[in-house]
């Protein structure tokens, strides 16, 4: 069994690959206490292991095609993906005993048809999928309840560069591995097109089977959910990276009360803030995120943030730029409030804003072409992207059949851009024989065809 998939961001091409090799680059940990002892991770170990669990999955996936995308949608069934068996290995990190919960990454688990976790008390039990977000790669899974160690979580919010790092996880399908490190910066975005970024950089070893492993500090405290590395050689050297624990705690919590993430919208738009485009608004800062646009009716219209605003907080913490409020608004749910902090005409203002849900009515898409029967769709546009949110499927359905699935975004139509639903019903209507479907599913495009 090989591991599965761990996010690696290759430093020349930015592509997904797997590692064999290994460079550990680490901080060095104070040599010994004031009463001459040397100091130890193991007490802190020994409490919180027992929460971190390896995680076996298997599954079917479709083949990669050699065929450019181009010329698919005229070859017949001869050009459509095949459907290969695979498995895979990652890890979690149980959050809550009593419940069963466990946290790990939607790459770890995507496409699993069969999801086994086992401890490292050599126990192991069947587990069952509560739901995933594949824009910010967190899932959550739930097992039985009998006798589990949760890890608790930490404020992430108060992480400062050089606090010290624990990550644990099953690397290579090896036993439970513990690395450590230092946060060696905070809030990177822009890694490898991830809808949503806003990751811990980390020196602490990560490897192919740590994804979904435990980002801890010297408490004990999960501080994130370890992602990605970035492999110029393919394997570790030293840079690593974790989603948040505030971030993915504020997607579980919208996973366990309605079985899905809920994303709430801002209802702006915006672009990077430069110097020259801050002096040109008389504004002297340097970090923030400039709104460019505020959408009518919505819940930043409402409060009164207005177009040549640079946001600066939201709920007091300071935001570096756009991608880092896209990672912190739309990560919380709709109905969600925040105190948002704007510069305008060189004064801080602040602006109570309630959060609304992402996207426009759902339409059955049933009513567009016969072979989208079981799904709702829904106008989309987070910032990132602009188009068409499957915002439901029903499983075994045509459209699950044809190969849609939840929280894609369909952004093209054979070569024709479309940006809403409207748009979409006038290209099938020209189309209805077969129509290529291109889709962005998380970090990855596809075309999916119907006829």
């Amino acid at each position: 069994m090989t591991a599965k998939k761990l996010t690696v961001i290759s430093a020349a091409l930015l592509a997904l690959s797997l590692g064999f090799t290994s460079a550990p680059s680490h901080a060095a940990w104070p040599s010994s206490s004031s009463t001459g002892q040397v100091n130890s991770l193991a007490p802190m170990l020994e409490k919180i292991t027992p929460g971190v669990v390896s995680i076996s999955v298997e599954g079917t996936q479709k083949s990669k095609n050699r065929i450019p995308e181009a010329f698919r949608p005229f070859l017949g069934r001869g050009g459509q993906q095949r459907e290969q068996p695979f498995r895979g290995l990652g890890s979690g990190v149980i959050i809550d005993a009593e419940e069963g919960y466990i946290l790990t990454n939607h790459h770890v688990v995507d496409n699993a048809d069969k999801i086994k976790v086992s401890l490292n008390d050599g126990r192991s039990f069947d587990a069952k999928m509560i739901g995933s977000d594949p824009q910010s790669d967190v899932a959550l899974l739930q097992i039985e309840p009998d006798n589990l160690v949760e890890v608790k979580k930490a404020n992430s919010d108060e992480l400062r560069v050089g606090d010290f790092t624990v990550a644990i996880g099953y690397p290579f399908g090896l036993g439970q591995t513990v690395t450590s490190g230092i946060v060696s910066a905070l809030g990177r975005s822009g890694l490898n097109n991830q809808n949503l970024e806003d990751f811990i950089q980390t020196d602490a070893a990560i490897n192919s089977g740590n994804s979904g492993g435990a980002l801890v500090n010297l408490k004990g405290e999960l501080i994130g959910i370890n992602t990605a590395i970035i492999a110029p050689t393919g394997g570790n050297v030293g840079i690593g990276f974790a989603i948040p624990i505030n971030m993915a705690s504020n997607l579980v919590n919208q996973i366990i009360e309605f079985g899905e993430v809920r994303r709430g919208a801002l209802g702006i738009s915006g672009q990077p803030l430069t110097q020259e485009l801050a002096e040109s608004f008389g504004q002297k800062t340097k970090h923030g995120a400039f709104v460019s646009q505020v959408m009518e009716d919505s819940a930043a219209q409402e409060a009164g943030i207005e177009a040549g605003d640079i946001i600066i907080k939201v709920n007091g913490k300071s935001i570096k730029g756009f991608s880092d409020l896209k990672a912190k608004v739309t990560t919380m749910g709709a109905g969600s409030r925040l105190k948002i902090t704007v510069v305008r005409d060189g004064k801080e203002k602040t602006f109570n804003v309630t959060l609304k849900k992402a996207g426009g009515a759902d339409v059955n898409a049933a009513a567009i072409h016969p072979k989208l029967e079981g799904s709702t769709l829904s106008n989309t546009d987070d910032g990132s992207v602009k188009g068409i949110l499957v915002t439901e499927i029903q499983r075994n359905s045509p459209a699950f059949q044809a190969g849609l699935r939840n929280d894609d975004v369909i952004i093209a139509a054979g070569r024709t851009r479309v940006k809403s639903v409207g748009e979409l019903r006038e290209y099938i209507k020209d189309h209805e024989d077969v129509a290529a479907l291109r889709v962005k599913r998380g970090n990855n495009v596809l075309y999916i065809i119907i006829r």
